[in-house]
Order: C-alpha cells, then structure tokens, then sequence
C-alpha cells in the first residue's frame, strides 16, 4: 500500500547504552535511524514461539558497522516517503538456543530448516521492513499510524514465498516492494539474506565473530 507520507518522526532522546552493550560495539538502532519504528516481536507473543522471548524493554541494537547503511537506506527511504521497521535487531545467544530448541521438539513446517543453533556470524541477526503512511489499511496492517507495505508474507514465514527472490505466490506489486526494500540497504551497503526477504547484514557478516550475549533492555 502506498501513499504520502508526512515525514520522518524523531524518535524520543535515546537513553545511554549499557557498559556491556558499549564495549561490545553496539548502538541503539533509534539514534541511528530517527524515523525507525521499532516493533520487536520477541518482546511479545506475536512472533513464531508463542511466547515472549526479549524482556518487555528490550531495545533495538545494532553493531556500529552497521550505523552508516541504515543511515543510507533511511535517507533513501525517505525520500520515497518510506520509513524503516525493525522488527528483530541484535538477538542474544541464549534466546537463539531457546528458538531452535522450540522448532526442534514442534518439528512444523520443517522450520529447523530455517534456524541455526548459534545466530549467523556469531554476532547479531538484522531485520528491517519499510512501511507507508495511510489512515484506510486494515488495523491488523498498521503500527504506529503506519501502514506496512505488502511484502507478501510476515516476518518469521517459513514458506518458500519467504525466500527474498521468491516469485511463485508472490504478486509482481510484492516483489516490486521488496525490490524497493533491497534496492534501499544495498545503497547502504547492506546485502539481503536469500532466504528471508526481512533479513539484512551488513560488511563482514560472514565472518566468524565471538558469542555474545550482551543483555538488551
């Protein structure tokens, strides 16, 4: 869905960083990307579990590598009327191993296919979705006075339609969407994970890093 939107929000004062999250590298993705609206679904029930894996105040980071693409894709975006969700950012080992052990005993839809015991790179996980402004989108589509764009599936699909390319089941309007999407992180830098249109890393993400579990509220 798309219409004119009224311009980026600044978010409210970002408050400072834990020592933890600090000498990790990390930074709080809203003072980064002002205009972001964060909607983490492992802080709540709405995600794939069942259940709430974040704290109720955990927040959105990001390592610092990655600040300057989404800052890039933000102004790109932008310009379109377009603002970024986040709706997963840096995602602790511990809730990872929880995740995968769920898929493992559920066994649905061959979803351990889709997870690995230890998060890609070791480090953090990026997940992105741009959205339109429009008033008339069904409220189940909207955050925020925001209406999401169709992508053609939800976060944390598990169907082939998820595949960032996927085309079979996927409206050319939704795979223009996407392209939209990829085409704004690419000007940042940041490549799309094939094999889910939401997922995003940045320089270096093949890398193997350290462990981390750094706490996130």
């Amino acid at each position: 869905m798309f219409a004119t939107s009224c311009g980026a929000r600044a978010n409210a004062d970002v408050p400072p960083l834990s020592a933890e999250a600090r000498s990790a590298g990390f930074v709080d993705v809203r003072s980064v990307v002002p205009s972001a609206l964060i909607d983490l679904r492992y802080a709540t029930p709405n995600n794939f579990t069942g259940m709430p894996l974040y704290p109720a105040d955990a927040r959105c980071l990001a390592h610092e590598s990655m600040a300057p693409g989404l800052a890039a894709a933000e102004k790109v975006l932008s310009r379109q009327g377009q603002v970024l969700v986040f709706w997963d950012c840096y995602r602790p080992h511990d809730v990872q191993v929880k995740m995968f052990n769920v898929v493992a005993e559920s066994r649905v839809g061959g979803q351990a296919g889709f997870l690995c015991a230890q998060p890609r790179g070791g480090a953090f996980g990026r997940r992105g979705r741009w959205r339109t402004r429009n008033s008339n989108a069904h409220p189940a589509r909207q955050l925020g006075g925001r209406c999401l764009a169709d992508m053609g599936t939800d976060f944390d699909d598990f169907s082939p339609r998820a595949l960032a390319f996927a085309t079979d089941g996927v409206s050319a309007d939704q795979q223009a969407n996407r392209a939209r999407l990829r085409d704004a992180m690419s000007a940042g830098g940041l490549s799309v994970y094939s094999g889910e249109w939401w997922h995003f890393d940045g320089p270096g993400a093949g890398v193997q890093r350290p462990i981390l579990n750094v706490p996130i509220d």
